[in-house]
Protein backbone atom coordinates (compact mmCIF):
# COMPACT_ATOMS: atom_id res chain seq x y z
CA UNK A 1 0.00 0.00 0.00
CA UNK A 2 1.21 3.51 -0.83
CA UNK A 3 -1.02 5.49 1.52
CA UNK A 4 0.76 7.73 4.03
CA UNK A 5 -0.60 8.27 7.51
CA UNK A 6 -2.47 11.60 7.41
CA UNK A 7 -1.78 14.32 9.96
CA UNK A 8 -5.28 13.91 11.40
CA UNK A 9 -4.91 10.15 11.87
CA UNK A 10 -1.41 10.60 13.25
CA UNK A 11 -2.70 13.08 15.82
CA UNK A 12 -5.51 10.70 16.73
CA UNK A 13 -3.06 7.83 17.24
CA UNK A 14 -0.40 9.94 18.97
CA UNK A 15 -2.95 11.21 21.51
CA UNK A 16 -4.04 7.63 22.10
CA UNK A 17 -0.40 6.53 22.55
CA UNK A 18 0.23 9.34 25.01
CA UNK A 19 -2.89 8.61 27.06
CA UNK A 20 -2.36 4.84 27.13
CA UNK A 21 1.43 4.49 27.19
CA UNK A 22 2.73 7.88 28.26
CA UNK A 23 4.90 8.09 25.12
CA UNK A 24 5.06 11.47 23.39
CA UNK A 25 5.34 11.17 19.61
CA UNK A 26 6.22 14.43 17.83
CA UNK A 27 5.05 15.02 14.26
CA UNK A 28 8.57 14.12 13.07
CA UNK A 29 7.71 10.49 13.95
CA UNK A 30 4.73 10.34 11.58
CA UNK A 31 6.66 8.62 8.78
CA UNK A 32 8.12 6.12 11.25
CA UNK A 33 4.70 5.25 12.68
CA UNK A 34 3.23 5.00 9.19
CA UNK A 35 5.91 2.52 8.12
CA UNK A 36 5.52 0.38 11.23
CA UNK A 37 1.73 0.24 10.97
CA UNK A 38 1.61 -0.76 7.29
CA UNK A 39 2.49 -4.35 8.20
CA UNK A 40 -0.45 -4.44 10.61
CA UNK A 41 -2.75 -3.18 7.87
CA UNK A 42 -1.51 -5.92 5.55
CA UNK A 43 -1.92 -8.58 8.24
CA UNK A 44 -5.47 -7.39 8.92
CA UNK A 45 -6.30 -7.02 5.19
CA UNK A 46 -7.12 -3.34 5.64
CA UNK A 47 -6.52 -0.78 2.91
CA UNK A 48 -6.64 2.51 4.78
CA UNK A 49 -5.37 3.93 8.06
CA UNK A 50 -8.91 5.13 8.76
CA UNK A 51 -10.07 1.51 8.75
CA UNK A 52 -7.23 0.62 11.12
CA UNK A 53 -8.12 3.43 13.55
CA UNK A 54 -11.79 2.43 13.51
CA UNK A 55 -10.80 -1.14 14.34
CA UNK A 56 -8.21 -0.23 16.99
CA UNK A 57 -10.64 1.99 18.88
CA UNK A 58 -13.49 -0.54 18.75
CA UNK A 59 -14.12 -2.85 21.73
CA UNK A 60 -12.86 -5.80 19.70
CA UNK A 61 -9.77 -3.90 18.57
CA UNK A 62 -8.93 -2.72 22.09
CA UNK A 63 -8.95 -6.36 23.14
CA UNK A 64 -7.32 -8.07 20.15
CA UNK A 65 -5.21 -5.45 18.36
CA UNK A 66 -3.88 -3.46 21.32
CA UNK A 67 -1.00 -5.89 22.09
CA UNK A 68 0.11 -5.76 18.44
CA UNK A 69 -0.19 -1.97 18.40
CA UNK A 70 1.99 -1.69 21.53
CA UNK A 71 4.61 -3.94 19.95
CA UNK A 72 4.67 -1.69 16.88
CA UNK A 73 4.86 1.59 18.79
CA UNK A 74 7.47 0.81 21.42
CA UNK A 75 11.19 1.06 20.77
CA UNK A 76 13.39 -1.64 22.27
CA UNK A 77 17.13 -1.12 22.42
CA UNK A 78 19.24 -2.90 24.99
CA UNK A 79 22.52 -4.76 25.46
CA UNK A 80 24.25 -6.93 28.02
CA UNK A 81 26.24 -4.77 30.46
CA UNK A 82 24.92 -1.58 28.90
CA UNK A 83 26.27 1.46 30.77
CA UNK A 84 28.73 -0.71 32.73
CA UNK A 85 29.48 1.98 35.32
CA UNK A 86 26.11 1.21 36.88
CA UNK A 87 27.07 -2.39 37.51
CA UNK A 88 30.42 -1.28 38.93
CA UNK A 89 28.56 1.02 41.35
CA UNK A 90 26.21 -1.79 42.27
CA UNK A 91 29.17 -4.02 43.13
CA UNK A 92 31.39 -1.47 44.79
CA UNK A 93 28.91 0.72 46.68
CA UNK A 94 25.41 -0.73 46.87
CA UNK A 95 26.07 -4.34 47.83
CA UNK A 96 28.71 -3.58 50.50
CA UNK A 97 26.22 -1.21 52.17
CA UNK A 98 23.53 -3.85 52.55
CA UNK A 99 22.61 -4.83 56.12
CA UNK A 100 24.75 -7.77 57.19
CA UNK A 101 23.03 -11.00 58.11
CA UNK A 102 19.64 -10.05 56.65
CA UNK A 103 17.53 -13.06 55.71
CA UNK A 104 15.22 -11.06 53.45
CA UNK A 105 15.84 -11.53 49.73
CA UNK A 106 17.13 -8.53 47.84
CA UNK A 107 14.26 -7.24 45.68
CA UNK A 108 15.20 -5.77 42.29
CA UNK A 109 12.98 -4.47 39.50
CA UNK A 110 14.10 -4.05 35.89
CA UNK A 111 11.40 -1.72 34.52
CA UNK A 112 11.31 -1.61 30.73
CA UNK A 113 13.41 -4.76 30.48
CA UNK A 114 13.00 -5.18 26.69
CA UNK A 115 14.43 -8.52 25.48
CA UNK A 116 15.98 -9.39 28.85
CA UNK A 117 19.64 -8.40 28.59
CA UNK A 118 19.44 -6.01 31.54
CA UNK A 119 17.80 -8.34 34.09
CA UNK A 120 20.05 -11.22 33.06
CA UNK A 121 23.08 -8.95 33.45
CA UNK A 122 21.84 -8.09 36.94
CA UNK A 123 21.36 -11.78 37.67
CA UNK A 124 24.94 -12.57 36.62
CA UNK A 125 26.43 -9.72 38.66
CA UNK A 126 24.42 -10.52 41.77
CA UNK A 127 24.94 -14.28 41.54
CA UNK A 128 28.69 -13.72 41.27
CA UNK A 129 28.83 -11.18 44.12
CA UNK A 130 26.39 -12.86 46.48
CA UNK A 131 27.55 -16.43 45.73
CA UNK A 132 26.43 -19.43 47.74
CA UNK A 133 28.54 -18.47 50.75
CA UNK A 134 26.88 -15.09 51.32
CA UNK A 135 23.55 -16.49 52.48
CA UNK A 136 21.78 -13.58 50.75
CA UNK A 137 19.20 -14.40 48.11
CA UNK A 138 17.80 -12.05 45.50
CA UNK A 139 14.81 -11.83 43.23
CA UNK A 140 14.49 -9.91 40.00
CA UNK A 141 11.19 -8.75 38.55
CA UNK A 142 11.53 -7.76 34.89
CA UNK A 143 8.66 -5.99 33.17
CA UNK A 144 7.84 -4.47 29.82
CA UNK A 145 4.67 -3.45 28.06
CA UNK A 146 5.60 -5.27 24.85
CA UNK A 147 4.62 -8.94 24.71
CA UNK A 148 6.94 -9.44 21.73
CA UNK A 149 10.11 -8.57 23.65
CA UNK A 150 8.95 -10.46 26.73
CA UNK A 151 8.58 -13.63 24.66
CA UNK A 152 12.23 -13.26 23.60
CA UNK A 153 13.34 -12.52 27.15
CA UNK A 154 11.63 -15.59 28.58
CA UNK A 155 13.35 -17.85 26.06
CA UNK A 156 16.73 -16.40 27.16
CA UNK A 157 18.36 -17.34 23.84
CA UNK A 158 20.66 -14.80 22.18
CA UNK A 159 22.96 -14.60 19.13
CA UNK A 160 26.54 -15.19 20.17
CA UNK A 161 27.59 -11.78 18.84
CA UNK A 162 25.25 -10.11 21.35
CA UNK A 163 27.19 -11.47 24.33
CA UNK A 164 30.48 -9.77 23.46
CA UNK A 165 30.17 -7.28 26.38
CA UNK A 166 29.82 -10.14 28.90
CA UNK A 167 33.09 -10.79 30.82
CA UNK A 168 34.78 -14.09 29.98
CA UNK A 169 34.31 -15.42 33.53
CA UNK A 170 30.57 -14.78 33.32
CA UNK A 171 30.30 -16.32 29.85
CA UNK A 172 31.84 -19.53 31.12
CA UNK A 173 29.67 -19.70 34.20
CA UNK A 174 26.30 -18.34 33.12
CA UNK A 175 25.92 -19.00 29.38
CA UNK A 176 25.29 -22.26 27.54
CA UNK A 177 26.35 -22.65 23.92
CA UNK A 178 24.03 -24.36 21.47
CA UNK A 179 24.98 -27.93 20.64
CA UNK A 180 24.63 -26.95 17.01
CA UNK A 181 27.51 -24.47 16.75
CA UNK A 182 26.41 -23.40 13.29
CA UNK A 183 23.42 -21.63 14.87
CA UNK A 184 25.66 -19.29 16.84
CA UNK A 185 23.31 -19.11 19.82
CA UNK A 186 23.71 -19.09 23.60
CA UNK A 187 21.22 -19.47 26.43
CA UNK A 188 21.20 -18.20 30.00
CA UNK A 189 21.74 -21.05 32.48
CA UNK A 190 18.63 -22.40 34.25
CA UNK A 191 19.85 -21.22 37.67
CA UNK A 192 19.58 -17.62 36.55
CA UNK A 193 16.46 -18.05 34.44
CA UNK A 194 14.49 -19.18 37.47
CA UNK A 195 15.55 -16.10 39.46
CA UNK A 196 14.16 -13.63 36.92
CA UNK A 197 10.37 -13.29 36.75
CA UNK A 198 9.06 -11.65 33.57
CA UNK A 199 5.68 -9.93 33.44
CA UNK A 200 3.82 -7.45 31.28
CA UNK A 201 3.30 -4.09 32.95
CA UNK A 202 2.27 -0.65 31.74
CA UNK A 203 4.20 2.01 33.68
CA UNK A 204 1.16 4.29 33.30
CA UNK A 205 -0.91 1.98 35.53
CA UNK A 206 -1.99 3.52 38.82
CA UNK A 207 -1.13 0.45 40.90
CA UNK A 208 1.75 -1.81 39.93
CA UNK A 209 0.64 -4.52 42.35
CA UNK A 210 4.21 -5.50 43.24
CA UNK A 211 3.35 -6.64 46.76
CA UNK A 212 6.78 -5.81 48.22
CA UNK A 213 8.98 -2.75 48.63
CA UNK A 214 12.04 -2.79 46.44
CA UNK A 215 15.73 -2.39 47.21
CA UNK A 216 16.74 -1.43 43.67
CA UNK A 217 14.94 -0.19 40.55
CA UNK A 218 16.64 -0.12 37.17
CA UNK A 219 14.63 2.02 34.72
CA UNK A 220 17.16 3.09 32.15
CA UNK A 221 16.56 4.85 28.84
CA UNK A 222 12.81 4.63 29.32
CA UNK A 223 11.70 8.03 30.59
CA UNK A 224 13.33 9.78 27.63
CA UNK A 225 10.16 8.88 25.73
CA UNK A 226 7.94 10.68 28.29
CA UNK A 227 7.28 14.38 28.78
CA UNK A 228 8.11 16.15 32.05
CA UNK A 229 4.65 15.74 33.57
CA UNK A 230 4.62 12.00 32.88
CA UNK A 231 8.17 11.62 34.21
CA UNK A 232 7.16 13.34 37.46
CA UNK A 233 4.15 11.05 37.96
CA UNK A 234 6.25 7.97 37.19
CA UNK A 235 9.01 8.95 39.62
CA UNK A 236 6.47 9.52 42.39
CA UNK A 237 5.18 5.98 41.85
CA UNK A 238 8.72 4.60 41.80
CA UNK A 239 9.45 6.31 45.11
CA UNK A 240 6.42 4.63 46.63
CA UNK A 241 7.79 1.28 45.49
CA UNK A 242 11.28 1.83 46.93
CA UNK A 243 12.36 1.11 50.47
CA UNK A 244 13.94 4.02 52.35
CA UNK A 245 17.60 3.79 51.38
CA UNK A 246 16.72 2.02 48.12
CA UNK A 247 18.36 2.90 44.82
CA UNK A 248 17.03 4.08 41.47
CA UNK A 249 19.18 3.74 38.34
CA UNK A 250 18.30 5.83 35.27
CA UNK A 251 19.82 5.99 31.79
CA UNK A 252 22.92 8.05 31.00
CA UNK A 253 20.93 10.85 29.32
CA UNK A 254 18.17 11.02 31.94
CA UNK A 255 18.00 13.38 34.89
CA UNK A 256 15.69 14.20 37.79
CA UNK A 257 16.98 17.75 38.13
CA UNK A 258 14.19 20.09 39.19
CA UNK A 259 11.79 17.41 40.42
CA UNK A 260 10.46 17.43 43.99
CA UNK A 261 11.22 13.86 45.05
CA UNK A 262 12.66 12.11 48.13
CA UNK A 263 15.71 11.10 46.09
CA UNK A 264 19.31 12.27 46.33
CA UNK A 265 21.97 11.72 43.63
CA UNK A 266 24.77 9.41 44.77
CA UNK A 267 26.48 8.76 41.42
CA UNK A 268 25.85 9.75 37.78
CA UNK A 269 22.19 8.87 37.09
CA UNK A 270 21.97 6.89 40.35
CA UNK A 271 19.65 8.10 43.11
CA UNK A 272 18.93 6.95 46.67
CA UNK A 273 15.63 7.33 48.48
CA UNK A 274 15.77 9.30 51.70
CA UNK A 275 13.44 8.52 54.59
CA UNK A 276 10.39 10.71 54.19
CA UNK A 277 7.52 8.95 55.90
CA UNK A 278 5.00 11.55 54.84
CA UNK A 279 5.72 11.18 51.13
CA UNK A 280 2.61 9.91 49.39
Amino acid sequence: MSEVLSRNHFELLSHFIYNELGIKLPDSKRTMLSGRLKKRLRDLHLNHFKDYCDYLFSPQGRKEEMPHFVNVVTTNKTDFFREPAHFDYLLQSVLPALPKGSAAPLQIWSAGCSTGEEPYTLAMVLAQALGEGSGRQFRILATDISTRVLDTAKKAIYPIEDIQPVPAEYKKKYLLKSRDKSKGLVRIVPELRKIVCFAQLNLMAEDYGLGVLLDIIFCRNVIIYFDKATQQKLMVKFCRCLKPGGYLFLGHSESLHGYDLPLVPVAPTVYRKISVDSFQ
